[in-house]
């Protein structure tokens, strides 16, 4: 365990994992005191499919981390998207597999070097509460209990919902999706599997089987379960009648190769299940003096259950919220604003798209004429006509009705 941090800081992160950390080394390298704390030693394991997609890549460039990992991770050139039918589509791509066991060491060790104060294993017990607002945390390590004063604390602490209940957070407390994997190491395969294989099957019920090629003639071998738990009538949720070892053994019957690896492979430390929140839902984002941000905020897409790169960038964008908080002197409404993912459009619950984030152009049925704005929230450039504003002639920034092509023709812009 990292030797104990000062009793107060300026942001308190609860969750090692890739938003946590990328989170905590953002805060550093912006000047801010940072303490990093996790129930678990490093480095440990975590239920995952493993799989970097080219937002996790980009993520793991911007905190300088991508060559350390790219040497340790199994190299993709491709997705192999395999449909019920067994038409496959084959996408190209920067891709690569690593298991969150060597990552999210990797990624803890970026944001110590960065500054941040690691403290483990110790577990998030309950907010501490002035007025109102948060203002540190109370954590737990075995006996032991300590309260760490913090202007901000950020959980990220997964699809796990016992931090957000503990927080008042939660707003969902079963999962969007369950998953269950396996390691199969099978020398006979290397270099023969060579893609991100994502399967749907009829077999599958309503969930997806995947095979994914990792370091050292190993592959992540599992399948999800997407939508697993319905609300009742009384508001509960319960889990939907399947089981995902049966699911899995259907997998390992229906798609070949995860047939042949199981059958001349050996599996390394058994199966593995883990829930997942999906979609932006789930959880409230923020309340005064605290963040939610990763999985726990739902971060997660549910189509494949990929998560690491889209929970690394919301933890930079809780960062960058806190670290302006303290450049600009926002209010906490401000800061808060900041941090949040963003979503398709205000119509947001009637949206039937619910585009997250960068999108260009709002499809929602209840809200033709709104615009969305990018991930980062600039302004836009002077004269640029959002998607819908180009179908109603008239200039997002000005309001002008005077265009040509997509440039306004206003006076005002043109300036």
């Amino acid at each position: 365990m990292s030797p104990y941090p000062s009793h107060r800081c300026d942001v308190l992160v609860i969750g090692a994992g890739p938003a946590g950390s990328a989170c905590a080394q953002a805060l550093a390298e912006g000047g801010l005191d940072v303490v990093l704390a996790d129930q678990h030693d490093f480095p440990r394991d975590k239920v995952c499919g493993d799989g970097l997609i080219p937002d996790a890549h980009a993520a793991l460039k911007r905190l300088r981390v991508h060559d350390e990992v790219m040497a340790h991770a199994q190299r993709v050139q491709r997705v192999g998207c395999i449909g019920p039918r067994g038409g496959r589509v084959d996408v190209p791509g920067t891709l690569a597999v690593l298991p969150r066991r060597v990552l999210d060491h990797i990624l803890v060790r970026s944001a110590s070097r960065a500054g941040a104060a690691l403290l483990t294993p110790w577990r998030f017990e309950s907010p501490l509460v002035d007025g109102g607002r948060v203002v540190g945390a109370r954590l737990r390590s075995g006996a032991s209990v300590r309260e760490i004063g913090a202007r901000w604390v950020v959980l990220a602490t997964g699809a796990v919902p016992q931090a957000l209940i503990a927080a008042g957070m939660c707003r969902r407390r079963t999962p969007s999706a369950v998953a269950l994997r396996g390691y199969v190491k099978h020398d006979g395969m290397a270099g023969r599997l060579d893609a991100l294989e994502v399967v749907w099957h009829p077999r599958l019920a309503r969930g997806y089987g995947w095979v994914f090629p990792a370091p050292g003639g190993v592959y992540n071998v599992g399948v999800g379960l997407v939508h697993s738990h319905a609300a009742d009538a009384d508001g509960r949720a319960t889990m939907a009648d399947v089981n995902l070892r049966s699911m899995f053994a259907a997998f390992t019957e229906v798609h070949a190769p995860a047939r042949e690896l199981m059958a001349g492979g050996t599996l390394q430390g058994g199966l593995k299940g883990a829930p997942l929140r999906c979609s932006l839902d789930g959880a409230a984002w923020s309340r005064p003096g605290l963040l939610v941000t990763g999985e726990a905020a739902g971060s997660t897409y549910a189509f494949t259950g990929e998560g690491i790169g889209k929970a690394m960038e919301t933890g930079l964008l809780a960062a960058q919220a806190l670290v302006r908080e303290r450049r600009d002197g926002l209010d906490d409404a401000a800061a808060c604003a900041r941090a949040a993912p963003r979503r398709c459009c205000a119509a947001w619950p009637a949206c039937s798209t619910r585009r997250p984030i960068r999108a260009t152009s709002c499809r929602c049925a209840a809200s033709r004429s709104c615009c969305c704005r990018c991930a980062e929230r600039r302004d836009p450039a002077p004269g640029a006509l959002s998607g819908a504003a180009r179908g109603a002639g008239s200039c997002r920034r000005c309001s002008s009705a005077g265009r040509r092509g997509t440039r306004c023709t206003s006076a005002a812009c043109r300036r």
